[in-house]
């Protein structure tokens, strides 16, 4: 099973101007080094709760259909199941019709139900799920806790840069910051 990101988002949900008003910074100089930051924080906090912020293109990839005929889609919230496609042994795509399976995009994670599974003809990575997620395509739309995550991350980043070389970053994670994200982490039993 391999996840890749087919489409990234259009904008971040934090903006430049919301991070120079967080650091008081009325300069121009680094507004190159804090849209960088900007993006690995979203990057990172994405990573760790398993969510996508911003509108984004997604592909799960699968070699064979799981045994209960019931895919999990690891990222939240699905908005659409845009297609998916089984490839024959020549590398034929087909793609399945909607009706034959059912998307549950309210649950965490997303789940997709099939009836009948149409087996793939290539052995290795010969199902795509394409789906698109994310909280909308604004960062006015992305829940107020999960920007802040963003903020104080690159705030923290931001403030540490000089204090160690670019091979030791990011040296830490600023406190409370595990705490801001903990509701947002899928729960495994």
């Amino acid at each position: 099973m391999t996840l890749l990101r087919t489409v990234d988002p259009a904008v971040e949900p934090v903006t430049l101007v919301e991070m120079k008003r967080h650091l008081r910074l009325s300069h121009d100089s680094e507004d190159e080094l804090l849209s960088g930051l900007i993006r690995a924080a979203r990057e990172d906090v994405e990573r760790t709760t398993g969510v996508a912020m911003i509108d984004q293109a997604w592909r799960l990839v699968l070699d064979r259909w799981p045994n209960s005929g019931c895919v999990l889609l690891a990222r939240h919230p699905v908005r659409e199941i845009l297609s998916v496609t089984v490839y024959g042994s020549e590398g034929e795509a087909a793609v399945l019709d909607p009706d034959i399976y059912l998307a549950d995009t309210l649950s965490r994670p997303a789940r997709l139900h099939f009836a009948q599974c149409p087996e793939p003809l290539r052995i290795a990575n010969g199902i795509e799920i394409d789906f698109s997620a994310g909280f909308g395509e604004a960062g006015t739309d992305v829940p107020d806790l999960l920007k802040r995550a963003v903020t104080l991350l690159a705030a923290h980043w931001y403030e540490f840069r000089t204090a160690f070389g670019p091979g030791d970053q990011p040296v830490s994670y600023p406190a409370g910051y595990d705490r801001m994200l903990s509701s947002y982490r899928e729960r495994r039993l």
